[in-house]
């Protein structure tokens, strides 16, 4: 039987080395990548306490990625997670993009615990922020039949700040511009959709036709908007575009 690494991706084996046996992958290649390894993969699994931090440009970041996990002990198989686990031991995870990276934790005895005591975050209390996204774990949502759902999901939004300055954009030019330039700037928003992005992205439509619509101008189309969510390889290339998230990985 094959296994299937993080995501539910399924990844074909590599040198006659199963996935599971090759080198711990640490390096998302986007931060579409990156949001999306720990929203739809380490947030469900428990890994809710992190640290942040970004690596000087003197620094070589792949050797930051290898003293950090050696110094945590985060490259260890499956069993070992498990038994750790049963243990009552914190399982660590490592994710960098570009300078900046995160350790996240499940709850259990580490020295991460101590060596971070000052610094580590719950991310169900405090959102973890990065390339304009920020990142929590909440109840809320819905189930697929539209009932209430009072269970914890990942939640990732635009970040407040970064939303906000979309939208005095987005007005500033709502009836200075063509028709067909507010569109595109809709469509090239960038931002995944997951669920509380749609929900933001519907509120922005919404806002920019009220202000068209005083001015008289005609009414943008709720198509503009971008609202499926391209699944990709974090460490590697996008998958084609005919993929769509499931909706248990965009609450």
């Amino acid at each position: 039987m094959n296994k299937l690494p993080l995501c539910g991706i399924r990844i074909a084996r590599r040198d006659g080395l199963p996935t599971w046996l090759m080198r711990y992958r640490a390096e998302a290649t986007s931060i579409t990548g990156f949001v999306q390894q720990i929203a739809c993969c380490y947030l469900r699994h428990g890994y809710w306490f992190y640290v942040t931090g970004r690596i000087p440009r003197d620094k070589d970041p792949r050797n930051i990625d290898a003293k950090l996990i050696a110094k945590y002990g985060i490259d260890v198989s499956e069993s070992t997670r498990s038994r750790r686990k049963r243990a009552g031991v914190a399982n660590l995870q490592y994710l960098r993009h570009d300078r900046f990276f995160v350790v996240l934790a499940t709850k259990g005895e580490h020295r991460f615990f101590v060596d971070e005591s000052q610094t580590v975050r719950d991310i169900r209390r405090v959102p973890l922020k990065y390339g304009g996204y920020s990142i929590s774990y909440r109840r809320g949502g819905r189930t697929r039949d539209g009932q209430s759902d009072g269970r914890r999901h990942a939640h990732v939004c635009i970040e407040r700040r970064r939303y906000l300055e979309l939208r005095a954009w987005l007005l500033d030019r709502a009836t200075q511009c063509p028709t067909e330039t507010i569109a595109l700037a809709f469509y090239r928003v960038p931002f995944e959709p997951y669920a509380p992005v749609r929900r933001q992205l519907l509120n922005l439509w919404r806002a920019v036709n009220l202000a068209r619509r005083a001015a008289g101008l005609s009414r943008l189309p709720v198509e503009v908007l971008p609202l499926r969510r391209r699944i990709v390889l974090p460490f590697g290339e996008s998958t084609p575009d005919s993929h769509s998230a499931s909706a248990s990985d965009q609450r």
